[in-house]
């Protein structure tokens, strides 16, 4: 969706991701992004949470009027409410260097 975000900006629409792969969000650099440390299928919460839904939703457009370069990333200080690991797997120096240079 990075990418798309992209695509979207140079058409003159602001976005927003959000997002619970901060390494691959960090990596493909969307305009502005916002990290929530749910587990993938979960980004806004567990089914029928409205509030927790409505948090991140606020958040999320809080960061279209405050963010103040392209780029952005922001962590959400949130948890979720049980233990689950994600790993994608380790970056290659060639993927960092290529994603450094954009």
């Amino acid at each position: 969706m990075g990418l798309v975000a992209r695509v979207v900006e140079e058409a003159g629409i602001a976005t927003i991701t959000v997002s619970t792969g901060r390494d691959i969000t960090a990596l493909v650099r969307p305009p502005r992004a916002l990290f929530v440390n749910h587990p993938m299928g979960n980004t806004f919460g567990h089914p029928g949470d409205a509030a927790t839904q409505g948090e991140i939703l606020r958040a999320a457009l809080d960061l279209a009027v405050t963010a103040t370069q392209p780029g952005v990333l922001v962590d959400l200080p949130r948890q979720w409410d049980a233990p689950f690991v994600y790993f994608a797997g380790d970056a290659t120096p060639e993927a960092l260097a290529r994603q450094l240079k954009k």
